[in-house]
């Protein structure tokens, strides 16, 4: 166990994590907050990879929590609206860099934006009780993303994909399940 903990600690975090943010039940404002979250974490392998650097995944995920709190303290605009105009600056960012065309690893993450950032709008768009499920469904999805990732060992720190795949599992499961 002593070998193991300082191996897997992000998998430590994520369970504790988990807990605190899902805790034992579901509510309308548990979904809304996930939904709200969910374009966020595309967003981190979005930028780190326009960056070139893996490394930058923990900060970005650091300055973009700092973001979504300030955003939920003000209250002016939704979170995932935000990480979805984000994302979109960072895309045609990219296009004019010519990413787009020379670089796969940013188009494939462009899509996952896509395809995220979408499974939350509906999700908050629609009635809470199937909302619960599209955006569970979308944590689930970027688990298996995450751990895809894990094992391609690219785009972002290895200790973020494996925190982030076990965290979008754990979440995606509450929603579903409780």
């Amino acid at each position: 166990m002593t070998r193991w903990i300082p191996r897997r600690w992000p998998v430590l975090v994520a369970v504790v994590l988990a807990v605190l943010t899902v805790g034992g039940s579901v509510t309308a404002s548990t979904v809304t907050a996930m939904g709200e979250v969910l374009p966020f974490l595309p967003l981190v392998y979005l930028v780190a990879t326009k960056l070139r650097r893996r490394a930058a995944s923990w900060p970005i995920l650091i300055g973009g929590s700092v973001v979504l709190f300030g955003l939920k303290l003000i209250d002016a605009v939704s979170p995932a609206v935000f990480f979805v105009l984000v994302a979109l600056l960072v895309f045609l960012w990219g296009a004019v860099g010519g990413d787009l065309r020379g670089s796969r690893e940013f188009r494939i993450q462009s899509l996952g934006m896509l395809g995220f950032g979408a499974l939350a709008l509906v999700g908050l768009a629609v009635d809470p009780d199937l909302g619960r499920y599209i955006v569970g469904a979308g944590w689930l999805l970027h688990g298996g993303w995450d751990f895809v990732h894990l094992r391609r060992d690219k785009t972002v720190a290895r200790s973020y994909a494996e925190w982030c795949g076990v965290l979008d599992v754990l979440v995606g499961l509450s929603l579903v399940l409780l």
